[in-house]
């Protein structure tokens, strides 16, 4: 029994299908018998309990967060939507809490992990279970680590030097592996084809945007609501680059820790440090940052007289997940003006030539921004659109189906042309796990395909009352309805809705028959 006043506490995050599931229960046992509180949702959840509710009250208690992380938690929404809420808790607490401790169950550490949870996971060690005989030794290790009452060290949690643990660069999954709920952004080592045979292009978007990363100066700015193909399209544009020689820099802000974005010299150090170190070049901040000068104007002093001086081919710059800038509008207006006015240096200067944007992201631009100093209304927008029903056929196609354009129209006028959840279906389909019929049949609700996307939007949803009672509002109207314009590009960015004008509409009938008979309660 551990001598604390307080006992510690566990929160075990896992996917409800075996081994995942009994080997959670092996832990919960183990460790409530060792006296610690553990919470495992299957264990611990009453029958009526509101769980979103009493889940987010564990994780906030909780002093450490056991993640078994296998091929089918690495694909489900909830799983990916926990670790995201306990980074965040971890980055808030003042000590720290909860601790992450993932385990990888039966998945190897060259197995593709989905965007989210590499960004989340990121520099935190992990260690692996293949057989019953690791269940023992993983579990010696955790108790060790629960009896000395502190935080866990380097060797199983977050690694103290940042260059300790290198980016992994995870391969793409193979053709035939389900779909991830978020594109894997980083381009593999090497040469590698990107051309998985179930990536559809939205022409000309694709083209476009390879003609514009090829001149000078580019900017491309690519906006969509969530699991759209944002990340694939980006992750296309700089391998296109990288054919054309360019050195390549893939960086989402979801790498930076919280306490990164309180700050705008904290944040611009942060910034140019993660493109010289991915760059491979000596960190020569302290040679460039004088006090005596602002901050933008070091970050840019440390670009032109360092970063691209002692590169010798163009830089294509990929920005992925910049919604995590627009949450700190103290320093978000300062970031994209500095944007902006490499952008328009790239004009006249030969230097800034050398340097090309990509910028992605979620969410409407609904901070204040000098419109001379955005970024946001120069370059090359795209806005990537929902699969058209040829597209959705000769996606079928690809995945042997013999399909008719009916079959499709019955797909799409459950989900849509939404790219991720079509392929979530074709992908089921395809191996025969569910035909067309049942599919369209439990779709809305938590039992079928889509419960676990469902469940993980109710549980944002429950998370910010007033957007979910805006999607009360629209769901409830056969015609398109006006909110306020925040709650509005909220939902848009969710992917909840679609923008018609100044008005909001479900994005599609899985959201509006779901969300009819959970929220009606609410």
């Amino acid at each position: 029994m551990p001598s604390t006043a307080k006992p510690i506490r566990l929160f075990i995050s896992y996917r409800s299908q075996d081994p995942d599931m009994s080997l959670a229960q092996r832990f919960y046992e183990a460790l409530e018998a060792a006296g610690y509180e553990s919470f495992m949702a299957g264990e611990s959840i009453r029958l009526g309990e509101n769980w979103a509710q009493r889940v987010d009250e564990e994780l906030e208690r909780a002093d450490y967060f056991l993640l078994l992380l296998s091929p089918k938690s690495a694909t489900s929404e909830m799983v990916t939507e926990e670790v995201r809420r306990a980074k965040e808790l971890r980055a808030r607490h003042p000590q720290h809490k909860p601790a992450i401790l993932p385990i990888r169950v039966n998945f190897p550490w060259d197995s593709p992990l989905n965007y989210d949870l590499r960004g989340y996971l990121n520099r935190i060690q992990q260690r692996e279970w293949k057989t019953e005989a690791d269940t023992t030794k993983i579990l010696q290790e955790i108790l060790t680590l629960l009896a000395a009452g502190s935080p866990p060290s380097p060797s199983f949690a977050e690694s103290e030097e940042p260059d300790s643990q290198p980016l992994t660069p995870y391969p793409f999954p193979p053709p035939n592996s389900p779909p991830l709920p978020i594109a894997e952004p980083e381009l593999p080592g090497g040469q590698v084809d990107l051309a998985s045979v179930f990536y559809v292009e939205r022409e000309p978007i694709e083209a476009d945007c390879y003609e514009a990363i090829a001149r000078s100066g580019a900017l491309i700015r690519i906006k969509a609501p969530r699991q759209m193909g944002k990340t694939s399209l980006l992750s296309r544009i700089l391998q296109q680059a990288k054919e054309l020689d360019y050195l390549t820099v893939p960086l989402s802000f979801q790498l930076a820790d919280t306490a990164v974005f309180a700050d705008l010299d904290k944040f611009l150090r942060w910034f140019c440090a993660s493109i010289g170190r991915r760059l491979r070049l000596p960190n020569r901040l302290n040679d460039y940052w004088d006090e005596i000068f602002g901050s933008k104007d070091n970050c840019t002093a440390y670009f032109e007289e360092y970063l691209l001086t002692e590169i010798n081919s163009p830089l294509a710059l990929g920005l992925d997940e910049v919604d995590c800038v627009f949450q700190h509008p103290e320093i978000a207006a300062d970031f994209f003006g500095l944007l902006r006015a490499w952008h328009e240096d790239s004009k006249s200067r030969d230097l800034w030539k050398k340097l090309r944007l990509v910028v992605v992201h979620s969410t409407e631009v609904y901070i204040p921004l000098n419109i001379n100093q955005s970024p946001f209304n120069v370059g090359l927008p795209i806005e990537l659109p929902e699969f058209t029903p040829a597209q959705v056929l000769d996606l079928a196609k690809r995945h042997g189906l013999n399909w008719s354009l009916d079959q499709v129209e019955q797909l799409m006028n459950m989900v849509g042309g939404h790219p991720y959840l079509v392929r979530v279906a074709l992908y089921q389909i395809t191996r025969g796990e569910t035909s067309l019929t049942e599919l369209l049949q439990s779709a809305p609700t938590e039992a079928g395909l889509y419960g676990d996307h469902l469940r993980r939007h109710l549980w944002n949803l429950e998370q910010h009352p007033e957007l979910a009672k805006a999607v009360k509002v629209a769901i409830a109207s056969p015609d398109p309805v006006r909110l306020e314009s925040v709650q509005a590009f909220q939902l848009h960015s969710m992917g909840l809705v679609h923008l018609k004008g100044n008005d909001v509409q479900p994005r599609c009938d899985l959201y509006r028959r779901y969300f009819s008979d959970r929220l009606r309660r609410k």
